[in-house]
């Protein structure tokens, strides 16, 4: 079986131009395959560079050195010197992202927010929402606040909001970001069945879980990104 996802002497070093260019390094060295199928939980101290490493295996942020590389439509495609046309499509077809901040759009539904990652894939409005709905309904989020914008909602409903974006189209490989942060024991149960759902369909899931519980119950392997910073 191939990997989908591989990373190769990966490292990331912010450049402090308000402090002098002072080098601030976060990770070096890190070479990852991920396998569909599988979770890949990224463990280490806060601040050991979890984020920032999700963040370059989705393209937000560059590499500093090394690469990062996605199988995408059948082709092994690098993420460190695609085009952004290409980092575009493959965010639309082969990678998903659930962050811990909801990016908000003002007067858009809940129910066209969660529907829009499948309507940029062709599928009709009609279906887009009630697959939406039927998302919105199994993370118990009432049905009054499906055709309000999340602006308002809480910490929670708009956890469960990205969670339904960001799975939807069950893309072959999902990023998770602290999935579970602002969700209730009940939530956080559903959102295990969800990744093990996802998993059981072929997706490779790399992800942060501070909730121990939850990564026990999701991880199939662990990778501790503190081995990686400040090599020297």
């Amino acid at each position: 079986m191939n990997a989908i996802l591989e990373t190769h002497a990966l490292s990331k070093t912010f450049t402090l131009h308000g402090r002098g260019g002072l080098q601030l390094p976060v990770f070096a060295g890190i070479d990852l395959r991920v396998m569909p199928g599988e979770c890949l939980a990224l463990t280490g101290h806060s601040g050991s560079g979890k984020s920032s490493l999700l963040r370059c295996l989705y393209g937000n942020y560059g590499a500093s050195s090394g690469e990062v590389r996605i199988l995408h439509q059948g082709e092994w495609l690098s993420m460190t010197t695609a085009l952004p046309r290409d980092v575009f499509d493959v965010r639309r077809r082969t990678m998903g992202y659930v962050s811990q901040f909801l990016r908000v759009i003002p007067r858009v539904s809940t129910l066209d927010i969660v529907a829009d990652p499948l309507r940029r894939l062709g599928v009709s409005a009609e279906d887009a929402r009630a697959q939406a709905a039927q998302w919105l309904q199994r993370l118990n989020l009432q049905e009054p606040l499906w055709h309000l914008p999340p602006a308002t909602f809480s910490g929670g409903e708009q956890q469960r909001v990205n969670i339904a974006h960001g799975m939807i189209t069950n893309p072959p490989l999902l990023l998770l970001d602290e999935p579970t942060a602002s969700l209730d024991a009940d939530n956080r149960k559903v959102v295990v069945e969800l990744i093990h759902a996802a998993r059981a369909q072929g997706s490779a899931i790399v992800g942060i879980f501070h909730d121990d519980e939850v990564r026990e119950a999701v991880a199939t392997r662990t990778f501790d990104v503190e081995l990686h910073r400040n090599p020297h």
